[in-house]
């Protein structure tokens, strides 16, 4: 019988875009109910979920988040320019909303099952292209990678997870690559979808 996973409850932040394990997310925080979400996770030391939104808008009424999401944890705070707060988030663990409920604020709650972490994979001979993509793409997009060790270029999953995430993907394309299971199966996805930003 397989062992059941472990399930919490997470306020929710549904985003226009997809938070990748291990990957960094910044956020513009204006909303009173997200400034209440900072607060909390930032008392408790705990994370929130990013989801992507498949119905609604990022602000106003509540939108409908995708069943698999990421769990943010707060890196770092900084005063933006606009007077606005600003985080700094880094991608845990993906999870699956079980149920949700809306607060008097507005702000999306969902009792989430959290997935366990891919097994690590070393990365097959015939993905070594998409090695050195991800490299070329975090030297002009991603300084953050910049200092990741060469080990990291090896494992299947981290690699995976930083082109899904790096590549002008739509919402809907990085949305099934995040709830891919298999890190072979995502570079094998991936290496399909490179084509079409080949120059002609």
């Amino acid at each position: 019988m397989a062992a059941q996973l472990p399930f919490i409850e997470v306020p929710l932040f549904p985003l226009n875009t997809v938070l990748f394990p291990g990957g960094q997310l910044q956020l513009r925080i204006f909303e009173p109910r997200y400034l209440d979400l900072v607060r909390e996770c930032t008392r408790t030391g705990s994370a929130f979920g990013v989801c992507l939104i498949l119905d609604g808008s990022e602000v106003g009424m509540p939108a409908r988040p995708a069943a698999v999401g990421t769990l943010a944890r707060i890196t770092d705070f900084n005063n933006r320019e606009d007077g606005l707060l600003g985080i700094v988030t880094k991608g845990g663990e993906r999870f699956r909303v079980l149920r949700t409920r809306v607060r008097s604020d507005g702000l999306l709650r969902g009792e989430v099952e959290l997935w366990p972490d891919e097994a690590a994979e070393q990365v097959p001979v015939e993905f070594a292209l998409l090695q050195t993509i991800v490299e070329r793409l975090i030297e002009t997009m991603g300084p953050h990678w910049r200092h990741a060790p060469r080990s990291s270029y090896d494992d299947a999953g981290w690699l995976g997870f930083r082109l899904a995430e790096l590549l002008p993907l739509a919402g809907e394309e990085q949305q099934q690559l995040l709830e891919m299971t298999d890190p072979l199966q995502r570079l094998a996805a991936l290496r399909d979808i490179l084509p079409r930003f080949q120059k002609a």
